[in-house]
């Protein structure tokens, strides 16, 4: 339906009419995909004490980095973006418990979800990090039950079960402790 604004031009007044009912019309649309595309509230946390879900990327050095390889590890498994600010105020962090407790058992990797290689590669140059970091897609953080804020960091035992999941800005020395004591097992 067209609507009439007053002192406009019937053309003008037809693209208008046309251009609100489209985009109320496609607003609408992308609410209703958007819910039905949404996994449910209890997704990510029903992983918890479940086996992760096993992938093969290569990592931004152009090596294999296949989740499997790590089983005997405790792992680290960050997903985050260039343009996060609490992601680049935890990666250091990460960084510095690879070389701390990387001789006990632990493995970090991130996932990079930004769309651009170039951008990840930049915050892995600027923070100096070093543990492997591969690019992620919607296919992988649906399989951990949807990436749907950033940062989204899980730890992963020895035997490849999920034990932990933080999301968002965390608590960093929380984090520590449950990592220590998936380290102690």
């Amino acid at each position: 339906m067209l609507r009439r604004i007053p002192g406009a031009k019937t053309q003008t007044r037809m693209q208008w009419g046309v251009l609100c009912r489209n985009a109320g019309a496609k607003l609408v649309v992308c609410a209703c995909l958007a819910a039905l595309a949404a996994p449910p509230a209890s997704a990510a946390t029903s992983m918890l004490h479940k086996p992760a879900p096993v992938f093969v990327r290569t990592d931004l050095n152009h090596r294999k980095l296949d989740l499997r390889a790590y089983r005997g590890k405790v792992v680290l498994l960050d997903f985050w973006a260039s343009w996060c600010a609490p992601c680049q105020v935890e990666m250091p962090r990460f960084a510095a418990w690879q070389r701390q407790y990387g001789p006990r058992g632990l493995q970090v990797i991130g996932i990079s979800m930004d769309d651009d290689p170039a951008a990840a590669r930049k915050v892995v140059e600027k923070l100096k990090l070093n543990y492997p970091v591969a690019m992620g897609d919607v296919k992988l953080g649906e399989s951990y039950g949807g990436v749907l804020g950033l940062p989204l960091t899980f730890l992963i035992d020895r035997r490849g079960i999920i034990q932990a999941r933080f999301s968002g800005e965390a608590d960093l020395n929380a984090m520590e402790q449950q990592l220590k004591a998936l380290l102690g097992r």
